[in-house]
């Protein structure tokens, strides 16, 4: 019995041990993308229910251990469905990971070298993708493409002018004499978005009326010339809470834009050519005129009427955009090229918008361990802007036909123009005169990663990243001898302009990336790095008067003048950042930039910008069990940012003079301050994301406190000193906000679904803190309106002259407390804005559309002011504002000018149908050759309705000056456009 059982045992012994043997072993194998069928690097593994795993390395290969069999595994990675796979023996497995269609995995860059899921932020981060970007209609620029397509923020257009212009800001008001546009970051290039004058106010006068400003000549701003086909995706870092890793340039948000890249497949091409018909929005119409009045005017009651308005703008042009591209990879190589003509006439004669870009990025991966990844963007446009805005002069086209009646006949005579009776002929001026920018553009980029160490539980690498923008602008603006206004031998006898801008930036990055797991659930991101950031702009202006008979070159003329300003900066600086992530359960991360520049006063002086912030996911958590909640998150998140003092603050400024025949300089009205630093933010963001219904109706609300401290003020100095002010840090702000989002999943069928989006956002600002006595500022003058900085007030708050006379003692004690001889009469800063995007699918159409409502804010409508002292104004007999009833509108308006501005701070509220596309998708194989043939109509702005009382509520004198971008003076209407497409993927 004894041999028998000892038999057994062995026997047993033989058949079990290799199940024993194989019970614990090693699996091995390769992560690939299932879009591009690429190596996917830093995918996750780990074994279900454990916190043990490891990550894939640079060519998306793992190895694990596993003590057991059967063991799942866990894959995971940004972007990517998490995905479980059933290993029941060791051995080589292959797995292929599909990108998330979930908006909550969706990879959102956070800054610099950082990204995270969406699901694991602490910030409300703006993402915009191509498809709600430039998907629905045929933008005019990446800067229009962005309205009403997120919360928080305010984007105005500054006129209807074709090629751009757009002032843009970000959680309200950050700034009272700084520059508040958001930084604009293109795969990893700090672009400019400058706004440059054209040196037009020789001829307008604009500046001589009461503002200063030399921007009011209705230039256009840089970011214009980005092409939205080009863009693979945008995310907006709206607050110092999630853009404090950009320190003292990231007061007014950021924004970071990739381009698209090739993928794994076959190359693939793509043609698409729209056709666009653009119109007026609207028109304002003439004066309903009698005989009587004709005659009180000077005019003959039996002449025709003409509409000089119409004759001017009520035009319907013919647009066209051709694109192409091409892209595609192999397993150590991608591309993409693309390129876009767009030829968009204006409403004006003599006026449009022409592109040409060109793209090319490319990627290679050299070894295991490095690549190479470089992006280059040409562009090269021309921008016939027309000659509009205020002109004290009546020269500009908008100001002259105010003051342009009827009767008159303004046709040429043999080849003449008459006078007309408004200072300038509005047909000759469009016809004769010329206001163009011409930009030439290279915008590139490189990026390299040096994977140092991949183990495991750890990964390290570096990442090397410049990046490169020059551009050459050229502005030319013409206004010949023969013009009826320069006629005159005491005139300045014909005028021209040539403006040169070279701008160069560079920046230099050295990031250092370290990627850790431990076992027990924790992972650590940590990166550190330091960068160099050059920026330099060389604006040379040239006026020629006195021009010699019908010649327009410079040198044919009486006198030269020549303008330069050069503004060179050069900023430095470190970051560190940590996030830690137990499991996507708890997230915190929380690191400092540290930057220096030479616009401060102390060039040397290091300032400091910290973050933190923190995210919790109670769903994933075990304790979790609330069916109706899919997912649950709060979360707190803290910033600081700056920006910079401007270039010349610092130093005081001299003027050019002749002293008894000798070129020399005198002490201009600015005084330096070498103690002069950035104005400072602080931002505390609370906020709330939830899911209903499986993930189909999420929900994100955001309560943000944003406080600015020493903002730059100009204070008076005294006048003994030999100047007049200096710039000081002054002042400080607050802007309180709710921002709310939803997006859901209405219907979802194999032949029709139903996506809608509703976004609502309001912001309020405060003047916490005046170190200088309350001073008005962005208007032309009080009794016309303007801001007034003062403690205690919003920082937008309008105010104005009034008639003492008209009001009581009690009256005058409630609206003027302070006895400064001002009433409140309105706010820029709107009530609210909201937004509702909707997708429908059926079959093979897609119907999308966006509606955009502002409520509330006010603007300084001058246009309408200046048609009422003429007697023009299309509802100058109209009734309703006088409050005694004795006075039609246009009497009433022009009675209170330059008393009480009240009759022209109007409400610019608005609904506004922003996009609206119908596409239908040909069955496939229709079209030999073709992938996919896609034709469809769509519209911009097709709808308007508001009770302003001029073109447009989004109109400004004075560009992208975000303070002062709600006043009004004569601009280029806005216009409606109407699209067809063609789209075909080969």
């Amino acid at each position: 019995m004894s041999k028998l059982l000892h038999f057994k045992m062995y026997v047993l012994a033989l058949l079990f041990f290799p199940v024993m043997a194989f019970a614990q072993g090693n699996i091995s194998g390769t992560v690939t993308d299932g879009t591009s069928n690429l190596p996917l690097p830093g995918a996750n593994v780990i074994i279900k229910g454990t916190a043990t795993g490891t990550t894939s390395d640079f060519d998306g290969k793992f190895s694990l251990n596993v003590d057991s069999f059967p063991v799942t595994l866990v894959f995971s990675s940004l972007g990517y469905e998490t995905l479980e796979y059933t290993a029941n023996q060791a051995g080589d497995i292959n797995i292929t990971m599909s990108e998330s269609l979930t908006a909550l995995e969706e990879v959102v860059i956070t800054g610099l070298a950082g990204s995270t899921k969406r699901s694991n932020l602490a910030n409300t981060v703006a993402s915009i993708s191509p498809e709600e970007l430039a998907g629905v209609t045929m933008q005019s620029g990446f800067d229009s493409a962005l309205t009403g397509k997120f919360t928080g923020a305010e984007i105005k257009a500054n006129s209807g002018a074709p090629g751009g212009g757009i002032s843009m800001k970000l959680r309200g008001v950050t700034s009272i004499f700084g520059d508040q546009q958001p930084l604009f970051i293109v795969d990893g290039v700090y672009v400019d978005n400058s706004s440059i004058s054209l040196g037009n106010n020789i001829v307008s006068a604009a500046a001589g009326g009461g503002n200063p400003s030399n921007t009011q000549d209705d230039a256009s701003n840089r970011i214009a010339d980005i092409d939205p086909e080009d863009i693979e995706s945008v995310d907006i870092l709206k607050g110092a809470s999630a853009a404090a890793i950009y320190g003292s340039r990231a007061a007014g948000g950021v924004v970071i834009i990739k381009t698209k890249r090739g993928k794994m497949g076959k190359p693939k091409i793509n043609f698409s050519q729209t056709v666009g018909l653009r119109s007026p929005t609207q028109l304002l119409g003439l004066r309903d005129w009698d005989a009587n009045e004709i005659s009180a005017f000077g005019g003959d009651p039996n002449a025709p009427l003409r509409d000089y308005e119409a004759e001017l703008f009520d035009h319907t042009r013919v647009s066209s955009t051709t694109r192409f591209s091409t892209s595609g990879a192999t397993d150590n190589t991608d591309y993409f090229f693309g390129t876009t003509y767009k030829n968009e006439p204006g409403l004006v004669d003599n006026t449009g918008y022409e592109k040409m870009s060109v793209r090319l990025n490319v990627g290679q991966k050299f070894t295991d361990w490095l690549d190479l990844y470089v992006t280059s963007n040409y562009i090269n446009s021309t921008s016939d802007r027309g000659f509009f805005n205020n002109g004290n002069a009546n020269r500009t086209i908008g100001y002259a036909l105010a003051f342009t009646y009827p009767w008159e006949d303004l046709s040429p005579v043999d080849g003449a123009y008459p006078a007309g009776g408004a200072g300038s002929n509005v047909l000759e001026t469009v016809a004769i005169t010329t206001n163009r920018e011409k930009v030439n553009r290279f915008i590139g980029s490189a990026t390299s990663n040096i994977q140092l160490l991949t183990t495991d539980s750890q990964s390290l690498k570096l990442v090397l990243e410049g990046g490169f923008d020059q551009y050459t602008l050229r502005t030319t603006s013409i206004f010949p001898k023969e013009l009826t206004y320069f006629r005159s031998a005491t005139s300045l006898g014909g005028v021209a302009i040539s403006g040169t801008t070279i701008n160069t930036n560079y920046n230099l990055s050295a990031f250092l990336v370290h990627n850790y797991n431990l076992d027990n659930g924790l992972s650590f991101t940590t990166q550190v790095g330091s960068f160099l950031q050059d920026f330099n702009r060389n604006t040379v202006i040239t006026i020629a008067t006195g021009l010699n008979g019908s010649q327009t070159n410079l040198g044919q003329s009486t006198n030269v003048a020549t303008q330069q300003t050069i503004r060179p900066q050069r900023d430095k600086g470190f970051f560190v950042q940590e996030e830690i992530n137990f499991e996507d359960k708890i997230i915190g991360t929380f690191g400092i930039r540290g930057d220096k520049s030479t616009n401060n006063g102390d060039a040397n002086k290091m300032y400091y910008y910290p973050k933190a912030n923190l995210a919790i996911n109670l769903h994933n958590f075990d304790f979790w069990d609330v069916d109706f909640l899919s997912y649950l998150k709060p979360r707190i998140a803290y910033g600081e940012a700056g920006r910079f003092s401007n270039f010349n603050d610092r130093f005081s400024l001299m003027n050019a003079e002749f002293i008894d025949g000798t070129s020399g300089l005198s002490p201009a009205n600015l005084r330096g301050n070498p103690d002069v630093g950035p104005e400072r933010q602080k931002e505390l963001e609370y906020g709330l994301d939830f899911g209903l219904l499986d993930r189909r109706l999420n929900f994100e609300v955001t309560i943000y406190n944003k406080k600015i401290d020493d903002l730059l003020i100009q204070a008076d100095v005294p006048t003994s000193s030999g100047f007049t002010a200096k710039v000081v840090n002054a002042g400080a702000l607050e802007n309180k906000g709710v921002e709310i989002g939803f997006n859901g999943s209405i219907i979802d069928k194999d032949d029709f679904t139903w996506d809608t989006g509703i976004k609502w956002w309001k912001n309020k600002s405060e003047m916490t803190r005046l170190d200088v006595p309350s001073f008005t500022e962005g208007g032309f003058a009080a009794s016309l309106g303007t801001f007034l900085i003062q403690e205690g007030k919003s920082a937008t708050q309008i105010v104005g002259t009034y008639d003492a006379t008209a009001y009581t003692a009690e009256e005058i004690a409630a609206r003027d407390p302070e006895g400064d001889g001002f009433f409140v009469y309105g706010n820029a800063e709107p009530d609210f804005q909201m937004s509702w995007s909707n997708q429908f699918s059926y079959k093979n159409f897609d119907l999308s559309f966006l509606w955009h409502w502002k409520k509330g804010g006010d603007n300084i409508n001058l246009t309408t002011l200046l048609y009422d002292l003429a007697g023009t104004t299309w509802d100058y007999d109209d009734t309703g504002l006088d409050p005694s009833g004795a006075l039609a509108n246009g009497p009433y308006r022009a009675g209170q000018a330059f008393v009480n501005p009240d009759p022209v701070i109007e409400d610019a509220g608005y609904l506004r149908l922003r996009e609206i596309g119908l596409y239908y998708t040909l069955p496939e194989g229709l079209i030999k050759h073709t992938k996919r043939v896609r034709v469809g109509i769509s519209g911009r702005n097709l709808i308007n309705i508001f009770d302003y009382n001029s073109y447009d509520p989004e109109a400004s004198n004075f560009g992208n000056n975000v303070l002062a971008n709600n006043v009004e003076v004569t601009p280029y209407p806005a216009s409606k456009f109407v699209n067809f497409h063609i789209n075909v993927n080969f």
